[in-house]
């Protein structure tokens, strides 16, 4: 994503509230809408104040030099903020970001999860993708299904690197029993963005669809979730 441009803070790095009002980041929001402010504008609106000499705009591009593009600085937690020690964002403007970036994740993972039914296992990944596809560690879950393929729940089985030893077939279908679910999907994620299954993948889908045939809880998918894109192992012929 790229930045948009914005004119250089006045040279004198003077207080927001001497500028210009038309150059006032708020004011701007306000009277010509959202779409018009740049990136760094809209971030120094969350950041409040600035820090120093630097305004709250100074901040805001300064964080895009850092990490580039805000798809990066959304995946940044309070403690990030905290640990990297970034001058002028404490745990307050931390919070503020991590929190805004965060809805921002739900607003899209509602808008995908919109009619909760899965025809493809595109849906899950708009489901699923726009809150696993930044995490820094791998999760599995399971989506619980009716019987017209609503989803019904979705539950975090395990946090960490996956392993068949850790992933037990009980945690996997508990919620799916209580849910009286048709069936399920499991879902989890690649931190690294390479979309192939790995070996312990494939055991570990081929094991659960085996319970879930005896239980009589049907395994429809797993998806890897690896950046934008995904994989489907019942696509691959890997079920």
């Amino acid at each position: 994503m790229a930045n948009r441009s914005l004119p250089e803070t006045p040279a004198d790095s003077s207080p927001i509230r001497e500028w210009p009002e038309d150059e006032r980041p708020r004011e701007k929001l306000v009277n010509n809408g959202a779409p018009s402010l740049s990136d760094a504008e809209l971030l120094a609106i969350l950041l409040g104040t600035g820090s120093g000499r630097r305004t709250a705009v100074d901040l805001a591009r300064e964080l895009l030099r850092e990490y580039g593009t805000l798809r990066t600085l959304s995946a940044l937690t309070v403690a990030d903020f905290k640990q990297r020690k970034f001058k002028g964002i404490g745990a307050v403007k931390g919070t503020v970001l991590a929190a805004a970036f965060e809805l921002a994740r739900r607003v899209q993972r509602s808008a995908g999860a919109g009619s909760m039914t899965v025809r493809s296992p595109e849906d899950v990944a708009a489901v699923c993708g726009p809150e696993m596809r930044d995490l820094k560690q791998e999760e599995f879950r399971v989506l619980c299904l009716s019987s017209s393929n609503r989803i019904t729940r979705q539950r975090t089985v395990t946090k960490g690197l996956l392993n068949s030893s850790l992933t037990h077939a009980r945690e996997v279908f508990r919620e799916a029993i209580l849910e009286n679910a048709a069936s399920v999907i499991l879902v989890h994620n690649h931190p690294s963005g390479n979309m192939e299954p790995s070996r312990e993948d494939i055991q570990i889908t081929r094991q659960l669809s085996e319970a879930g045939r005896i239980i009589g809880i049907p395994v429809h998918d797993h998806i890897i979730i690896a950046g934008d894109s995904y994989t489907s192992l019942m696509e691959r012929g890997l079920m």
